[in-house]
């Protein structure tokens, strides 16, 4: 059988929720289970494309809003077009202010939605999971993340207001899977910036898990609040390569075993289905 890759969709309209930080560092963790993985930048912020060192994506001469524009224009997207390496073991296509662009013309596209899925269609045989890092807003280019995911994974700071956009959020993506996507699903709710020492932390914690428990995974591992967590985006490096022997760096192994059992799981339920 051929290699697919699982693409997930790393999404909260709501910003700075670690959704740029847990890419990244899912990503890396997923590589160093022995994976193949390519990051994607989806937002013309750039901050994932940032975080992986390159200072100054309005630079660089192919980003995601290159391979979107020939998508657009019937032009073959090439394999490995527009993929840079990071030395940890990572493949990513950045992005850069020009994607804000692309979200007014895919207005006016034809099959606007799936524009992003048509670029990554090559890619999906090279690698074992693709990982889409989505702009904190629920505009067009979060729909198109979410028409070319399996799966999406919520990274949410673990307090009283973020559960309340989450609903909005969880509509969006049942709206997707009617309408565009019905294949996609919940990988579930990751917790970030958890403080366990507090009575307010725990008493979240609890409430989201009560809230949402029943309806998606929550994952047990929680990303705890750290100092040296916020320093990587300046670094350029992941924490595993900045704190290694971290907490932060902890949790993350932990998720990325967890998204990789549950990902064989699913397999192994297809493969089921299919005898």
């Amino acid at each position: 059988m051929a290699k697919k890759a699982t693409t997930i969709a790393i999404v909260n309209q709501k910003g700075g929720t670690a959704k740029t930080t847990t890419c990244e560092n899912l990503g890396i963790g997923l590589a160093m289970e022995g994976k193949k993985v390519l990051l994607v930048d989806v937002d013309p912020q750039g901050s994932l494309t940032i975080s992986m060192g390159l200072q100054d994506p309005d630079q660089l001469p192919t980003t995601l809003s290159t391979l979107m524009q020939k998508a657009m224009h019937d032009q073959p997207v090439q394999p490995g077009e527009g993929v840079l390496h990071h030395a940890e073991g990572v493949d990513l296509i950045p992005a850069n202010i020009e994607l804000a662009g692309m979200e007014v013309a895919l207005v006016n596209s034809m099959n606007r939605e799936k524009m992003l899925k048509q670029v990554l269609d090559s890619a999906k045989r090279e690698y074992d999971y693709i990982l889409l890092d989505c702009t904190p807003s629920l505009g067009m280019l979060t729909v198109n993340a979410l028409a070319a995911a399996d799966t999406t994974l919520i990274p949410m700071q673990a307090q009283f207001l973020s559960a309340k956009g989450l609903e909005q959020l969880l509509q969006t993506i049942g709206k997707v899977r009617r309408q565009i996507n019905p294949k996609l699903k919940i990988e579930g709710i990751l917790l970030t910036m958890t403080d366990s020492r507090t009575n307010y932390g725990k008493q979240i914690d609890d409430l989201i898990r009560q809230s949402y428990g029943k309806r998606l995974k929550v994952f047990e591992q929680t990303i705890p609040r750290s100092v040296r967590a916020a320093e990587i985006s300046a670094v350029g490096k992941s924490i595993f390569a900045h704190d290694p022997k971290g907490k932060v760096a902890e949790a993350y192994h932990s998720i990325a075993k967890e998204v990789v059992a549950d990902a064989e799981k699913q397999l192994k339920r297809n493969a089921e289905r299919t005898r």
